[in-house]
């Protein structure tokens, strides 16, 4: 899966979650939204920062479930604001003309799901994050730190 299939898959989830306020909101615009919110400066997804903002704000089981088989832990209102920041979750809402609350809330409902996409099966970005993190060793190391 390439990133604009994973941010269209992103713009569908949100677009299809439980809130009235995203129901109309184009799926291209939302994929937009998503990549300049998740996205790196060589137009890749950022998935070593993601996943190092998770390990650093005590949600390194949250994010263990996302990159690992089964079921993918859910994320909070709260944590998506510690996770992303305030003012990047109101640029994403500005954007797509949500308050910052349904921003928050669709990206809770899609987050698990982008990372778990981004990052299993044969044309996942791990390679990537491995990448961004220093390989494997480097993996391993903030994998140690998250679970202490």
């Amino acid at each position: 899966m390439d990133l604009n299939d994973l941010l269209r898959m992103g713009g569908e989830l949100i677009q299809n979650n439980s809130d009235d306020a995203t129901t109309g909101l184009d799926i291209g615009d939302i994929a937009n939204a998503l990549g300049g919110l998740l996205g790196n400066s060589e137009g890749g997804l950022d998935l070593g920062s993601l996943v190092s903002s998770l390990s650093q704000n005590g949600l390194g089981e949250i994010v263990g479930s996302w990159l690992g088989e089964g079921e993918n832990a859910s994320i909070s209102l709260d944590q998506v604001k510690d996770l992303l920041g305030s003012d990047k979750i109101s640029e994403f809402a500005s954007q797509l003309g949500l308050s910052e609350e349904s921003a928050a809330g669709a990206l809770a409902d899609a987050l698990p799901q982008v990372v778990d996409q981004a990052t299993s099966g044969e044309d996942s970005m791990i390679g990537d994050l491995l990448a961004q993190v220093g390989g494997v060793s480097g993996a391993m190391d903030m994998m140690g730190k998250m679970f202490k």
